[in-house]
């Protein structure tokens, strides 16, 4: 979700982010940069200039339609290949095994590169009943080297229990919605007991609505800093990795400018407060929704 916000940004902080660290030793930054709806030479330019400001993760998907893009703004960028943690998403479309192992594929050839970091599939589909069979193929890929490392997004706790139970394999990252207005405090316990690394996509819910949050904004005066940095900050402070989405340069690097101040325990009370089971932005439920 990308952001605005008029209030004035909390003072540049140096201090590197926090690592979040998977079972399988993956480590991530506690911030990436979501690229959806992000495409063209345009948004190029704009992820280039997020891996110049200092992000180090990237989020992409098959169904975002723009991996050819992310993998330009990789080269058009300085930094490094190896600095870069590149992440896309296996669609419902192609979870049976065959087309999940040529959609691996395809996505290394769209991005034009050898490998990827984190492959996730995006959702359950649980109506098809072939999560578990796309599972595989990224267990396989993963041992032929297309892929560093696995994982899931918008996956309950028993969709990740039956990929345990017939691999063996845990995945490394559940990426799901969450956000002050839907905290997920259940499934983030599940993912940590399991030493999944739990994402945050649409880390500021529906961004216009809740950036005037009454809550919101009272905590944002009271550090001196934007709306959208108090609630990246309380991202980090609950321990996920958000994955915010800016097409201009100050706003990249000021969201990344949340080490120099802290929520304190009132903060993060009022904060918890504004939680809501109903909270989603678009309905979208694991148990039901799918996307091809």
């Amino acid at each position: 979700m990308s952001n605005d916000s008029t209030t004035p940004s909390a003072a540049p902080s140096t201090a590197p982010l926090p690592i979040r660290t998977a079972h399988d030793g993956l480590a991530l930054p506690a911030m990436g940069f979501g690229t959806y709806q992000v495409r063209g030479f345009a948004g190029a330019q704009a992820i280039a200039s997020a891996l110049e400001n200092g992000y180090r993760l990237l989020d992409t998907a098959v169904n975002y339609e723009n991996e050819g893009t992310v993998g330009k703004a990789i080269r058009m960028a300085s930094v490094p290949r190896n600095d870069i943690i590149v992440t896309s998403k296996l669609p419902g479309r192609f979870h049976q095994y065959d087309k999940a192992r040529i959609c691996i594929e395809e996505s290394l050839c769209r991005l034009g590169l050898d490998y990827l970091d984190l492959y996730l599939i995006h959702w359950p589909n649980p109506s098809q009943g072939l999560y578990v069979e796309a599972w595989q193929a990224l267990v396989d890929a993963q041992r032929d080297g297309l892929i560093r490392h696995i994982g899931v997004s918008n996956f309950l706790p028993g969709h990740i229990d039956m990929l345990i139970r017939a691999t063996a394999v845990t995945p490394s990252v559940n990426q799901i919605e969450l956000h002050p207005y839907f905290q997920q405090t259940e499934q983030r316990r599940y993912d940590a007991a399991h030493g999944i690394i739990s994402q945050a996509w649409s880390p500021l819910g529906r961004a216009n609505q809740m950036l005037r949050d009454e809550t919101i904004q009272r905590i944002a005066h009271k550090h001196g800093v934007t709306e959208v940095q108090t609630v990246l900050r309380w991202h980090l402070q609950i321990g996920d990795v958000s994955i915010p989405k800016s097409l201009h340069a100050q706003r990249q690097h000021e969201n990344l400018s949340i080490t120099g101040f802290e929520l304190d325990e009132q903060d993060m009370h009022d904060i918890a407060l504004m939680d809501n089971p109903e909270g989603r932005c678009k309905a979208l439920d694991p148990h039901w929704h799918e996307e091809m």
